[in-house]
């Protein structure tokens, strides 16, 4: 049995284009699940109804492979899950045709392979675009990541025994901070005069 899913990102976008190819191809109306949300949403009652109704022997048709998942290799991940379970995925409308239900055709299961490679590229690129943001974030002084969670007080105390000769795993273990989490927060330690002398000295050196 062949199984409709329709996608749009916004309730203010049209079903209608992806619901009439489907229809096309002889999905009946009651067959085929709609979701109104947005390809990023983890969330999506249609797509998880046609899921779990699909059954082996059966095929989930989309009218374009991003209907499905919101990145390449979400997609190829979602075909290799149902070809587990022995349920295709044909789609009706991208210039690489897929239907993972027919091994048989080489056509079908190049189109797969070509869907992993550019799975695989997606992934480099993206990582790619991440390195080079956090280098050029650091070069000009700001912080990458996540938005620091260490409490200001408990950071205080930190630097304090630190201050007093405390090691760090004595100040993870009075602060409950984790020695990474330390390292990445506290403030570099005051030169003191001895290594203030060390560095003049050095300086003197130099010349």
């Amino acid at each position: 049995m062949d199984i409709g899913y329709a996608r749009v990102s916004t309730t203010k976008q049209d079903l209608g284009r992806q619901l009439a190819a489907l229809e096309a191809v002889g999905i009946p109306r009651e067959q085929i699940h709609v979701d109104k949300k947005s390809g990023a949403t983890t969330a999506r009652p249609g797509l998880a109804a046609a899921l779990t109704h699909a059954r082996a022997g059966d095929v989930i048709v989309v009218h374009t492979l991003d209907r499905l998942g919101r990145t390449v290799r979400d997609t190829l991940n979602m075909i290799h899950e149902l070809d587990q379970r022995g349920v295709g995925v044909r789609n009706l409308a991208d210039p690489i045709r897929v239907d993972s239900s027919n091994p048989a055709d080489p056509m079908s299961q190049l189109a797969v392979v070509m869907l992993a490679l550019f799975g695989q590229m997606e992934r480099t690129y993206a990582v790619e675009r991440a390195a080079h943001a956090r280098i050029v974030a650091a070069a000009a002084g700001k912080r990458t990541g996540r938005p620091s969670v260490v409490d200001p007080d408990t950071l205080e105390h930190a630097v304090l025994l630190r201050d007093n000769g405390a090691t760090m795993a004595e100040i993870a273990a009075k602060t409950k901070l984790t020695r990474s989490t330390l390292y990445r927060h506290l403030p570099p330690r005051p030169a003191t005069a001895s290594q203030g002398a060390s560095i003049v000295r050095s300086k003197v050196d130099l010349r």
